[in-house]
This record gives C-alpha cells, sequence and structure tokens, in this order.
C-alpha cells in the first residue's frame, strides 16, 4: 500500500498515464480508502488543466509570470507534450 506522501510523488505519472500498470493499480486501491489524497488530486488535476489553458492562447511559448511556482511550469508543459 502507498503512503499519501507517495502519492503526491507520483500525481504526475498517474495524470500522464506514466505509471506502471502494479503501480496504477496500488494508487487506486490508496484513492479509494483516502478522500484527502482523492481531494488533492482532483485539485491537482484541475490546477494543471487551468494552467494548461491559461498559456494555450495565441502565444504558446510566452513565458509564464515569474511568480509562477517552476513545479506547476513543469507540471504544465510536461502535460502539453503528452497531448
Amino acid at each position: 500500500m502507498l503512503t499519501c506522501r507517495e502519492i503526491a510523488d507520483f500525481l504526475i505519472d498517474y495524470l500522464d498515464g506514466a505509471l506502471p500498470v502494479k503501480q496504477r493499480v496500488v494508487f487506486r486501491a490508496h484513492l479509494t480508502i483516502c478522500p484527502p489524497c482523492r481531494d488533492y488530486l482532483e485539485q491537482y488535476r484541475s490546477t494543471v488543466d487551468l494552467g494548461r489553458d491559461a498559456f494555450c492562447d495565441d502565444a504558446p511559448d510566452a513565458a509564464p509570470p515569474i511568480d509562477v511556482p517552476e513545479e506547476l511550469v513543469q507540471a504544465i508543459l510536461k502535460a502539453r507534450r503528452t497531448e
């Protein structure tokens, strides 16, 4: 079984469909018993989606605002590459 911390570590890979089958099964099993992790996953997914939408306009290569966390920028860029 994964811990909540491990769930957070695997979020990007889970959302990208990059987790191996066994890990994905264990990841989903944890989500079935842990409402806080389910909530966190949905918030994270929403953040990535909002970020993707924010940067997909007329200037897709425009630099993000300076106060955007680097982790968020990287998640958005990774999500764009998988589309």
